[in-house]
């Protein structure tokens, strides 16, 4: 009987986890998506700041999306601190803050939105500024967003890597899955860095995100239906 009920206190984090990794995976991409079909048009500021403000609530939409996103980050990064601490407590330590770290940079670079809907906003104070000022300061905010975000992936890999490195020590999930995973938070750190090196091929490097994308999905629902093993 206490077996039994040791096994199920182990395996709630890992269903904590495979849930969480299929959320903040569909939330994440549902904003981006939301931006990059409805908002952002790559090289025209202008047209990128009038459908902001023409599509004003898709784009908050898009910020609370993300905000859940980071949200969830951290309850899954605890959820996997917990699962595979028993395997080395100050490895399971360093990938938890180095994905907290992603989610610390990456809130700070939502509040670049916030900025961009205050600049559109037409309040009357803002009148001092001409609208090619505006647009410059648009420009501006959203470029810094774009820097922050591949600052925050390059945490994201350091710590994914770290924790597929103990998943492939537990013996807790298929080791095939954890080398895969091991290989998709590499790919993903090292696309980040070639993003900060080679700004213009940022967009050609986002396929470098394939792999990842297959893995947090694969792991997420393996560890909510099939769990961990506890042996």
């Amino acid at each position: 009987m206490s077996k039994s009920i040791t096994d199920m206190m182990q395996q709630k984090p890992a269903r904590v986890a495979g849930f969480m990794f299929l959320l903040t995976m569909a939330t994440g991409i549902f904003a981006e998506f939301i931006r990059f079909k409805y908002l952002f048009v790559p090289g025209n500021v202008a047209e990128t700041a009038n459908n902001i403000v023409a599509f004003d609530g898709l784009f908050r939409i898009a910020i609370v999306s993300e905000l859940v996103t980071y949200a969830g980050v951290v309850l899954l990064a605890s959820s996997l601190y917990v699962l595979l601490k028993p395997v080395n407590k100050n490895l399971a330590q360093l990938a938890l803050f180095w994905r907290l770290g992603e989610v610390s940079v990456m809130s700070a670079v939502l509040l670049t939105n916030i900025f961009v809907l205050v600049l559109l906003s037409g309040a009357e104070y803002l009148t001092v500024f001409a609208t090619d000022q505006l647009q410059a300061l648009v420009k501006l905010f959203l470029a810094a967003r774009f820097s922050g975000y591949w600052i925050g992936l390059v945490f994201f890999g350091l710590g994914s890597t770290v924790f597929n490195y103990l998943w492939f020590k537990s013996n807790k999930i298929p080791r095939l899955l954890a080398v895969f995973g091991i290989f998709s938070s590499l790919v993903v750190m090292i696309i980040s860095f070639a993003a900060l090196l080679y700004p213009h091929q940022a967009a050609m490097l986002r396929l470098g995100f394939l792999p990842m994308f297959i893995d947090e999905v694969v792991l997420g629902f393996w560890l909510l239906i099939k769990g961990i093993n506890v042996q």
